[in-house]
């Protein structure tokens, strides 16, 4: 038998509750006793909770829970896995080829009927993610190994402000995914204090010897979350908006994430938002400009920064269509 074989031929014996000694084992089963410690050794590594007890009553077994717990999925489980699996690898994840031959062992050991079961059914779901490149792969690995070990590690972040990333240590808390961004959150030694850091600025990433303990408690998402989207109850000043329009066009609007977290009122062809000053004046208008003359607002702040930001695009397709005729105009 192969060493899978043999491996699944004592964790079946082990699941009756008995306490086997190893050459126990190797006599039910044929094979030599350094078999036996190997694929021991195999099944708790893989997670199994085998208890070796030494003395003359001695021998392995497995925690009560386990053996009361099933060994295999169930096909509406298994299919609920390969989906699972579908959007992790989309979003990145960054042990995905670990997940794929997780999800081929599935797979390999699935009866003729589950496996066209969960075929047609992995076929049957796409999710569309930007593609992640191999080396954000790279650093989301470094990140969740640091986290999980804490580990301090080295790195340089562009700000996007066009200067030179400088090199900075870090305490990785955690890695967040959130609205096709990868995020990590922990202890900057530059800035002295808890920082989010977008992977894909990550210019270099390296393990250091320093070590660290993460907070008690400590929730790397409801952290993000907290600087990310607008807080009523903080200091900043917000404008109520009023936006009116068809009622699918406000549904589109109001799952984009800062529009849906800022909702206060909602009615068939009307919406009312609680938005954050600086919102208005940075990203709100230019995300609402596709929608054209679909929206009716209700906000002298908002429309006035809309007029701006509309003039500063016309502006500028403008002056590059002025620029394009003159070139043109050249080279007759």
């Amino acid at each position: 038998m192969t060493k899978s074989d043999n491996m699944l031929s004592i964790l079946w014996m082990l699941r009756s509750g008995k306490r086997m000694t190893a050459k126990q084992l190797a006599e039910e089963l044929e094979i030599h006793v350094r078999t036996v410690y190997r694929c021991i050794d195999s099944l708790c590594v893989s997670g199994v909770p085998i208890i070796a007890d030494s003395g003359p009553n001695g021998g392995y077994s497995i925690l009560s829970r386990f053996t009361d717990s099933p060994l295999f999925f169930d096909i509406e489980e298994q299919k609920a896995l390969i989906h699972a699996s579908i959007f992790a690898k989309e979003a990145g994840y960054p042990y995905s080829d670990d997940l794929t031959r997780a999800m081929d062992k599935m797979m390999r050991y699935a009866n003729e009927k589950q496996l066209d079961h969960l075929k047609s059914h992995s076929t049957a779901l796409s999710v569309i993610y930007p593609r992640t490149d191999g080396v954000l792969q790279l650093y989301l690995q470094v990140l969740e190994a640091a986290a999980g070990q804490g580990r301090t590690v080295e790195m340089q972040y562009d700000r996007g402000k066009g200067e030179a990333p400088l090199p900075r240590l870090f305490n990785p808390y955690g890695i967040v995914y959130w609205k096709g961004n990868w995020y990590t959150v922990g202890y900057c030694g530059y800035r002295k204090e808890l920082r989010n850091f977008r992977v894909d600025r990550i210019r270099s990433l390296r393990e250091t010897e320093g070590r660290f303990q993460r907070p008690a408690g400590f929730s790397a998402k409801d952290h993000l979350l907290d600087h990310l989207l607008p807080n009523p109850t903080g200091s900043a000043k917000f404008e109520t908006v009023r936006i009116k329009g068809q009622e699918q066009v406000l549904n589109e609007l109001c799952h984009h994430w800062l529009f849906g977290h800022a909702l206060v009122e909602r009615m068939p062809e009307e919406a009312v938002f609680q938005l954050e000053h600086s919102m208005l004046q940075t990203y709100v208008p230019y995300f609402l400009m596709p929608y054209g003359t679909a929206l009716q607002i209700e906000s002298e702040l908002l429309i006035g920064k809309m007029v701006e930001a509309n003039s500063r695009m016309i502006a500028h397709y403008e002056a590059m269509l002025a620029n394009s005729t003159r070139r043109e105009e050249n080279e007759r």
